[in-house]
C-alpha cells in the first residue's frame, strides 16, 4: 500500500506557525523578559517619582493663609503658614513667588480654596481634612508641562518599540539567510508565509508591550492621584495603541524586506538606514514641533508619522471626530501597499546570496 504524501500546509496555517515560532523564541529568552520588565518598572517609577518630587520640598512649604481659615493648617507638618489679610493679598504673594500656595475662604460646602501658580503642593492638600477646590493662576504653564510629557511619551514609545522589534526582524532575516536556514524553512512553507509570520509574530509582541506600557501608565496615574491627567490622556492612549498596531505593521514589512537584500549582518547598516530614519522622524518632529499645529496636522495624515501625530492631536483636542478614522483608513491603505511590495522584494531576494541585491533590480524582475 503506497503512503500518501502529506497534504501541503495552507498559507494561513503556515503563517500562524511561523508567527508562533517568532513569539515563543523571543518570550523564552531571558534578555526579552528582563528588558520588558525593566521598561515597565521604569515607566512606573518615572510617573511615581515625578509625582512625589513635584509635591516634596526639603524645607517646609510656605503657604499664605487668611485669618479665617488659619486654623485648618495650623501645626500641619511640612507647612510654614504665612498670615495675610485677605484673598487679594494671598494672590499677590503667590504671584510674586513669596509663597508656594495660599489657603483662602471661599463660598461652597468646603468653605475654602487653594490658590497656586501651576500645581498645588501635595503636602498642603494632604494636610487638609477634605480636598479643596484648587485655582491655578498660571494653568497654561501646567498644561504645557503635561502636553510636552505626553507628546514626548507617544513619540518615544513608538520609536523605541518600532526600532527594537524591527531590528529583531531584520537580524533574524539576515541570520537565517547567512546560515542558509532559510532554505530549509522555505522547503516547508512559502516565502510569503515566512514573511507574514515574522511580521505578525513581532507585531503581536510589539503591540503587547505597548499595551502593557499603557496599562502601567494608567495604574501609576491612578496610584499617584493624577486622575485629571488620566482623564486627558485616556482616549488618546487607546487611539495610540490602535494606530501603533498598523504603524508597526508598515515598518515591520520594510525592515524584513530591506534585510532580505543582504546576506551578512555587517551589511545591514546601509539597507536599514532609510527605514530607521522613517522610524525616528516622527519622534523628532513631535519633540521639536509639538506646538506647531500645521506640522502635527500634516503628521497625522502621513502614514509613517500618523501613529504619533494623530494621538497627539486628539490629546490636544485639535482633531475632529472623523479625522482619526480618515487617518486610520489612509494608514491601512498604505500598509496594504507596502506589505505587497515588501512581499515581492522578500520573495525574490531572500535566496540570493553574495553581494547586496538592489531594490530596483528586484522590482524590475518582479515586473518581468
Amino acid at each position: 500500500m503506497t503512503a500518501r504524501p502529506p497534504a501541503p500546509v495552507s498559507l494561513g496555517r503556515a503563517t500562524m506557525l511561523v508567527a508562533e515560532r517568532e513569539i515563543t523564541s523571543q518570550v523564552r529568552t531571558r534578555s526579552f523578559l528582563v528588558s520588558t520588565a525593566i521598561l515597565l518598572v521604569g515607566v512606573l517609577a518615572a510617573i511615581v517619582v515625578s509625582s512625589v518630587l513635584s509635591g516634596r520640598d526639603e524645607d517646609d512649604v510656605p503657604v499664605a493663609v487668611v485669618e479665617q481659615v488659619a486654623g485648618l493648617v495650623a501645626g500641619a507638618e511640612g507647612i510654614a503658614p504665612v498670615e495675610v489679610t485677605d484673598r487679594d493679598a494671598a494672590e499677590r504673594a503667590v504671584r510674586a513667588g513669596d509663597v508656594d500656595a495660599a489657603v483662602v475662604p471661599a463660598e461652597g460646602p468646603r468653605g475654602l480654596e487653594v490658590l497656586a501658580m501651576q500645581e498645588a503642593p501635595a503636602v498642603l492638600l494632604e494636610a487638609l481634612t477634605e480636598r479643596p477646590d484648587v485655582e491655578l493662576l498660571d494653568p497654561a504653564a501646567a498644561e504645557g508641562a503635561v502636553r510636552y510629557a505626553v507628546t514626548f511619551g507617544f513619540g518615544f514609545v513608538f520609536m523605541l518599540s518600532a526600532i527594537g522589534f524591527g531590528a529583531t526582524i531584520a537580524q533574524n532575516t539576515v541570520t537565517e539567510k547567512q546560515t542558509r536556514i532559510v532554505e530549509i524553512l522555505l522547503s516547508a512553507v512559502p516565502a510569503r508565509a515566512l514573511l507574514a509570520g515574522k511580521i505578525l509574530g513581532n507585531s503581536a509582541l510589539a503591540l503587547g508591550q505597548t499595551a502593557a506600557i499603557a496599562a502601567v501608565s494608567v495604574l501609576a496615574l491612578v496610584v499617584t492621584g493624577q486622575e485629571d491627567v488620566l482623564t486627558m490622556v485616556g482616549m488618546p492612549l487607546v487611539w495610540f495603541v490602535v494606530f501603533f498596531a498598523l504603524g508597526f505593521l508598515l515598518l515591520a514589512a520594510m525592515f524584513a524586506a530591506s534585510a532580505s537584500l543582504v546576506s551578512r549582518i555587517e551589511d545591514t547598516g546601509v539597507v536599514l538606514q532609510p527605514v530607521m530614519w522613517l522610524t525616528m522622524l516622527p519622534y523628532f518632529l513631535i519633540v521639536f514641533f509639538d506646538d506647531n499645529s500645521a506640522v502635527t496636522t500634516a503628521m497625522s495624515y502621513v502614514p509613517f508619522s500618523a501613529p504619533v501625530g494623530m494621538p497627539v492631536r486628539l490629546f490636544l483636542g485639535e482633531a475632529a471626530w472623523w479625522e482619526p478614522l480618515l487617518s486610520l483608513a489612509l494608514l491601512a491603505g498604505a500598509c496594504a501597499l507596502v506589505v505587497g511590495v515588501a512581499a515581492r522584494i522578500y520573495e525574490r531576494s531572500v535566496l540570493r546570496m553574495g553581494a547586496r541585491v538592489k531594490v530596483g533590480e528586484v522590482l524590475r524582475g518582479a515586473a518581468d
